[in-house]
């Protein structure tokens, strides 16, 4: 059996840092479609990632043989890279790039996941979709849900001991109506974004099932709908979307390695220079976005990075203006601007890179009911279908699938394939109201660097309302 500390021990003096992180997860599928098991899996993961510093350069290898001698190849391979690269270094680190932090982080629970067996779960996801079966114009009927257990633990020579245990469960409802030739999907958030840190009581039947039918009432209430108009109008959006706008246009353009460059091949670039922090107007006065893994249910909470740095609650934008970007030790202090805790890696066989956690929009004053009532005519859109966004984080266009056209202060009718488009700055700028509420919703899926990994990421975002924004049907 590994033992962290003894190894990192018999490695220390060989290098002039080392550091150890062991990643264990297990990863669960269940799910039904039209009440039939569509799928059942269990996959497990467990590796090592050695980390060393020499010559003022960080090398990586990682290995899931967990044997002295695994141990021992991988860090060999791990100081190879580093002398061999460290010539070539775009920058010189060194320890202070490795805070020697100590501490443990587990996810809230009201409820272990360990108390809800197999079955329950299945029962529950075969229910939801016997819900949504209110018509034979429901052509497909599926439940999801993805319980994932992580535990993340990291040692180094500079004192570093940090454990983090993680309990997430992603579900997703969805159901899709045809008729005549229409066809239409509602699904949860987009399929997007239920996403928590969180036990067994997410798995609460009688709110499961009343989402089932929600969604099925709305598919179907989509077949007849008129399609949205193309029209320059205010635009409202619910949490579920804004939880993808700020992740795309808000949460990639700040990430400092696209700032530098080092995504430009994959990823791609930014919009946002160096220059524009502390100056730029990003949007209205109404636009305060935070970056913040200490909220407990959201997906990206935690409380150490990858590098050991203490993760704690940042202003990115205040009040319209661009104060700080998402960048750990290492790009900071390449572009010598203040960061974040944000050097993450999807699990053992990746290096961390500048990503994303909790990238909220703070609430607003406004009332949902006042946003409303304060729109001549505009289109409420909700539940992200589509997106589209150039390489520099500028030019968008989203889809949503469900919307409801407002006229003189009043929702009037539903309309279906709504769609809006915009540039990143003039967009925001038109913010004009952010409600008192706001949501909390995550994903299990962003994918960035190379070699790609896939990490998870939280938002929790206001219905905001946004004026003369390009909208149109499909």
């Amino acid at each position: 059996m590994l033992d962290l500390h003894k190894t990192l021990n018999s490695l220390k003096d060989q290098a002039e840092w080392v550091g150890l992180r062991r990643v264990k997860e297990t990863t669960t599928y269940r799910t039904f479609r039209d009440e039939k098991p569509d799928r059942n899996s269990i996959s497990s993961d467990d590796g090592l990632m050695i980390e060393v510093l020499c010559n003022g350069h960080f090398g990586y290898a990682g290995t899931s043989d967990l044997t002295s001698s695994g141990v021992q190849r991988a860090f060999k391979k791990a100081l190879l890279m580093a002398k061999t690269a460290s010539p070539f270094a775009a920058a010189s680190f060194t320890t202070e790039h490795r805070p020697p932090q100590q501490g443990r982080f587990e996810s809230p629970a009201l409820q272990s996941l360990d108390t809800l067996s197999v079955r329950e779960v299945s029962d529950i996801l075969c229910e939801a979709t016997k819900a949504m079966n209110l018509s034979h114009k429901m052509i497909s009927r599926s439940a999801t849900a993805m319980i994932i257990d992580t535990e993340f633990t990291s040692v180094s020579s500079s004192g570093a001991d940090i454990f983090q245990k993680f309990s997430i469960v992603n579900t997703d409802l969805s159901g899709t109506a045809m008729e005549s030739g229409e066809t239409q999907t509602r699904s949860e958030n987009g399929g997007l974004a239920r996403c928590f840190q969180i036990g067994a009581e997410v798995f609460n039947r009688n709110e499961i099932l009343d989402r089932s039918r929600k969604i099925a009432e709305e598919a179907l209430e989509l077949l007849t709908a008129e399609n949205c108009p193309d029209e320059t109008m205010d635009l409202l959006l619910a949490p579920d979307q804004m939880n993808l706008q700020v992740h795309e246009s808000v949460g990639h353009p700040l990430e400092y390695d696209r700032i530098l460059g080092d995504e430009r091949n994959f990823a791609g670039w930014s919009f946002v220079e160096p220059k524009d922090f502390g100056q730029l107007r990003y949007g209205s006065p109404l636009m305060t976005i935070t970056f913040d893994p200490t909220i407990p249910e959201s997906v990206a909470s935690y409380a150490f990075d990858d590098s050991g740095c203490k993760a704690t609650k940042e202003f990115l934008i205040k009040d319209g203006i661009l104060l700080r970007g998402l960048g750990g030790l290492e790009s900071q202090s390449r572009l010598n601007l203040p960061g974040v805790a944000n050097f993450r890696s999807s699990s053992w066989n990746r290096a961390p890179i500048d990503r994303m956690a909790n990238i909220n929009l703070e609430p607003g004053s406004s009332r949902l009911e006042d946003m409303i009532a304060s729109v001549d005519r505009g289109v409420f859109m909700m539940s992200n279908k589509s997106w589209s966004i150039d390489d520099y984080r500028n030019k968008f266009q989203f889809g949503c699938e469900y919307a409801k056209l407002i006229e003189n202060g009043k929702i009037t009718k539903t309309l279906k394939n709504p769609n809006y488009r915009g540039t990143t700055i003039k967009f925001w700028n038109n913010l004009k109201a952010v409600s008192q509420n706001r949501e909390t919703f995550g994903t299990p899926y962003c994918g960035k660097g190379e070699p790609s990994q896939v990490i998870r990421v939280g938002h929790t975002t206001p219905y905001c309302l946004f004026q003369n924004i390009e909208v149109f049907g499909a």
